[in-house]
């Protein structure tokens, strides 16, 4: 009794798989090979394009900011990468 027990756990874990496989490629399509022309004709001039409204140039919108003063003080430093330093975060 235990011999079939073990008959059936080794047919299922053989042919479950087998079945999914041959299901799936019972089911896959298998489309033609797309047909190249024979012989392919090109334009001999190129079209040229034409525009339906000009298009305009973009202006300019360039504000100058000034640039911050510099200074020795770490000012509004709070980064964590000063750990075990004595300063005016710590």
């Amino acid at each position: 009794m235990v011999f079939s027990h073990r008959i059936a756990a080794l047919a299922a874990v053989v042919a479950i798989p087998l079945g999914i496989a041959a299901t799936s490629f019972a089911l896959t399509d298998n489309p033609e090979s797309p047909k190249v022309p024979a012989k392919v004709e090109l334009d001999s001039g190129s079209p040229t394009p034409t525009p339906s409204r000009p298009t305009p140039t973009p202006t300019p919108s360039d504000e100058v900011v000034s640039r911050p003063p510099v200074t020795d003080s770490p000012g509004n430093d709070d980064d964590d990468d000063d750990r075990g330093e004595v300063g005016d975060d710590g």
